[in-house]
């Protein structure tokens, strides 16, 4: 009687909904409230640049010059700009542009340079010299004027500021996937999985570069926050996206014009969203480095 009572009591029911990434994904969440909250920002943030544009009270290129240079109220949250535009609609507007602008330009970077770091740290030789000499040209130079230059040339269009910023975080990735590809192309389990019959690209795509995406994500969070840096400084200095299109540099470049004469607002919105994003980014490394880090999935 006891027999037929034992495996129902011994053997755990299976939970196949909290096994998989999403269940490992909260895992991460409740153990770190800091990266909780990082991802609460990011969430916020993508809905302002999904929905934003469709919720916001005024048109964000709409002038009116009667309601010019108004301080904050409850008509407008955030104040009105010198041609009496809505400061909240602009800036929640801008989120969109801003966003795609750092998103495009880290993603292109990450894959192109993890192709490249992961190739030469994997086969050495002319490869390998060849690419670092490269990455050195490109690191010779300061890396925000190599933009300047690269956007000047090309024209300031948000593609080009996209391709500049892409270029000169590419070697972050490279360098970094290099790395982290050359210590472990003799590692155990990779020895172990090109005697298994698996061929160079499968061994590379499938066991070293998953164990080379924590860093990698410390470092994307980083560059996602810097590129943001990267497109609002062009535009402050004129280099960036075009007026009167609501982007976060143009409008406190345009804000410093009227700090002196008392018009703090309109440069310090602008500023403390673009704030925002670059911290929310910083905040999000650890935790994008425990989500896909195999390590922790045991």
């Amino acid at each position: 009687m006891s027999d037929a009572t034992i495996p129902s009591a011994a053997v755990p029911a299976a939970k196949p909904s909290r096994s998989g990434t999403f269940a490992h994904i909260l895992y991460v969440l409740r153990e770190n409230p800091v990266t909780a909250i990082s991802f609460a920002m990011f969430a916020f943030l993508i809905g302002s640049a999904v929905l934003g544009p469709s919720l916001v009270p005024y048109d964000p290129l709409a002038t009116d010059s009667v309601n010019a240079l108004q301080p904050p109220s409850f008509a407008h949250w955030f104040g009105t700009d010198n041609l009496g535009r809505d400061i909240f609609s602009r800036v929640i507007v801008a989120t969109r542009l801003d966003l795609i602008i750092s998103v495009a330009a880290v993603a292109m970077s990450f894959v192109i340079g993890s192709v490249l770091g992961a190739i030469a740290g994997y086969r050495g030789g002319w490869i390998d010299i060849i690419l670092n000499r490269i990455l050195d040209t490109i690191m010779a130079f300061p890396l925000f004027v190599l933009a300047m230059g690269i956007v000047a040339a090309l024209g300031n269009s948000v593609a080009n500021i996209i391709y500049a910023t892409a270029i000169i975080n590419i070697p972050f990735y490279a360098r970094l996937v290099r790395a982290e590809v050359n210590i472990r192309s003799e590692a155990g389990f990779t020895l172990a999985a090109k005697l298994a019959g698996n061929s160079d690209a499968r061994v590379l795509a499938f066991h070293i570069f998953p164990n080379a995406l924590p860093p990698m994500m410390v470092q994307v969070s980083l560059n996602l926050g810097w590129a943001i840096l990267n497109a609002a400084g062009l535009s402050f200095i004129g280099l960036g996206v075009r007026p009167p299109t609501p982007e976060w540099g143009i409008m406190v470049a345009e804000g410093a014009n009227f700090i002196v004469s008392g018009e703090w607002w309109i440069a310090l919105f602008p500023g403390l969203w673009l704030m925002l994003a670059v911290f929310t980014f910083n905040l999000m490394g650890d935790g994008l480095r425990d989500i896909v880090d195999p390590r922790r999935r045991t």
